[in-house]
C-alpha cells in the first residue's frame, strides 16, 4: 500500500510512529498501523462467494449463481475471531463477495467488537440502505470502502455488469455521510476508466468520501481472463500516479486521503516527484518508507482468510502454490506463526535474489520486488522481475 497523503503531508509522522511503537495495538491510530514492523496482520476476511454482481474484475470469482456451501458456519467464524483477538491483530476487513449478503454478519461484527477488534468493510454499495448503514454503524465497523469504477454510470455499470449500479452506488455514499459512517472510494484502474480518473478523484472529494484508493489489477481469479485486455501500459500508469500526486497536493489531507494498492513500486514515483518539488516533508517520507523493509505487505502486515477458511499471504496470492493453511485444521494464529512454512518463508524473505530488472534494481529495498503474484503468474517463476513495474533500473 503506497500512503500518497501520508508521505506528502506526514510531518510528525516519523515521531509518532516511533512513539506507538510499543503500544496495545488496539491504542495505535488507524493511520499508524501500516509502519509498525509486526507479523500480527490485517486480515482480510472474504465471509462469503456470493455477490449481487458478477465484475469483470473480481479477483475472487464471485458472483449470484456460488452458494454457501462449504462455508465458515457461524460458529466457526466466531472461533476464528476469538483467535485473531487473542493474537492481537490490528483490523479485521470484512469483504466477499458482497459481505453484506452473510446474514450472520452483525453477530460477527459484535463479537470482534466485544472482543476489541477494529473492523473496516469493503462492499460494492448496492446493498447500502439508510437502515442497513444503522447497522453497520452500530455493529462497531467504523469505515467502509465502497467501490466505485467510474465517473460515469455508462462506465461503472459496464465493469460491475449490472445496470443501474451506479445510482445505487452513489446513494449509498449519502446513506454513509448522514449516518456518521466514514466511507471511502476504492477504483480499480484499467484501461476502461483511466480517461476518468480525474473526474472519478473528484467525485469522491464531493461524495464526503474520506479516502481515495487506486487498486492496480492483479492477474487472479476472474481477472486472468481479462488482465491482459485491461492492464495499463507504463505511460498510463505514470500519468496515473502523476495526476494522484497532484491531487494529493492540493487536497486537504484531513478531506480525503489516496492511495494505491498492490504495486509497491509505485512509492518510487512518489519519492521521485517529491524530490522535484524539493518537498519539506521528502526525508520523513523516505523513513517512513523505508520502515516497511520492502514494500509488499503480503505475508507479514497482511493476511487473507477466503470464505472456506484457507489462509493466503493477501487477497491475491490466491493460486494453490500459495496455500498456507486452513483455520479448520489449525488456528490462524498458529498457522501465522509457523516459520517453517514455506509459502510464508518465501513472501516474508526480503532479500531473495530476484531476476529480470529487479535483480539488478537499486530500489529493490524500497518496493521489495514488487508484486511476487503478478510476477508468479506471468511465468510461474516467484522470483522473476514483476512485470508490471514501470521503474527502470538505476
Amino acid at each position: 500500500m503506497n500512503r500518497i497523503t501520508q508521505c506528502m503531508h506526514g510531518r510528525g509522522t516519523v515521531s509518532n510512529v516511533m512513539r506507538h511503537r510499543h503500544k496495545p495495538q488496539i491504542d495505535v491510530p488507524g493511520n499508524y498501523l501500516a509502519f509498525l514492523w509486526m507479523y500480527r496482520p490485517v486480515v482480510f476476511w472474504n465471509l462469503t462467494d456470493r455477490c449481487n454482481m458478477r465484475c469483470t474484475h473480481c479477483y475472487n470469482q464471485s458472483g449470484p449463481e456460488r452458494t454457501t456451501e462449504g462455508e465458515l458456519t457461524t460458529a466457526e467464524a466466531l472461533g476464528v475471531i476469538d483467535d485473531l483477538a487473542d493474537m492481537g491483530i490490528p483490523l479485521i476487513l470484512f469483504t466477499g463477495g458482497e459481505p453484506l449478503m452473510r446474514a450472520d454478519i452483525w453477530d460477527l461484527a459484535r463479537h470482534a467488537r466485544n472482543r476489541g477488534l477494529k473492523m473496516a468493510l469493503s462492499t460494492n454499495g448496492t446493498m447500502i440502505t439508510p437502515d442497513i448503514a444503522r447497522r453497520i454503524k452500530e455493529s462497531g465497523i467504523e469505515y467502509a470502502g465502497i467501490s466505485l469504477d467510474g465517473a460515469r454510470a455508462e462506465t461503472h455499470d459496464r465493469f460491475r455488469n449490472s445496470p443501474g449500479a451506479f445510482a445505487q452506488t452513489i446513494a449509498a455514499f449519502a446513506v454513509c455521510k448522514e449516518t456518521g459512517l466514514r466511507c471511502g472510494v476504492r477504483v480499480t484502474i484499467t484501461k476502461e476508466n483511466c480517461h476518468e480518473l480525474e473526474a472519478l478523484v473528484d467525485l469522491a472529494l464531493s461524495l464526503g468520501a474520506s479516502r481515495f484508493c487506486l487498486y492496480w489489477l492483479v492477474p487472479t481469479g476472474r481477472g486472468i481472463d481479462s488482465y491482459t485486455r485491461l492492464q495499463l501500459d507504463r505511460d498510463e500508469v505514470t500519468e496515473a500516479l502523476s495526476l494522484l500526486y497532484r491531487k494529493a497536493k492540493h487536497t486537504d489531507p484531513a478531506a480525503m486521503e489516496f492511495l494505491t494498492v498492490d504495486a509497491p513500486q509505485d512509492c518510487i514515483h512518489l519519492l521521485a516527484s517529491m524530490e522535484e518539488d524539493c518537498s519539506d516533508d521528502l526525508a520523513d517520507a523516505r523513513k517512513l518508507l523505508e520502515s516497511l523493509k520492502g514494500g509488499c505487505n503480503a505475508g507479514t502486515r497482511v493476511a487473507n482468510i477466503d470464505a472456506h477458511g484457507n489462509v493466503y499471504p493477501c487477497q491475491f496470492a490466491r493460486s494453490p502454490e500459495f496455500l498456507v493453511g486452513n483455520v479448520r485444521n489449525c488456528p490462524f494464529s498458529r498457522i501465522w506463526a509457523d516459520t517453517s512454512n514455506p509459502v510464508l518463508a518465501r513472501f516474508r524473505e526480503k532479500q531473495a535474489l530476484f531476476g529480470g530488472r529487479c535483480s539488478v534494481c537499486n530500489y529493490r529495498d524500497l518496493c521489495g520486488g514488487g508484486c511476487r503474484v503478478r510476477a508468479h503468474a506471468a511465468g510461474g517463476d516467484f522470483l522473476a522481475e514483476d512485470p508490471f513495474c514501470f521503474v527502470e533500473p538505476s
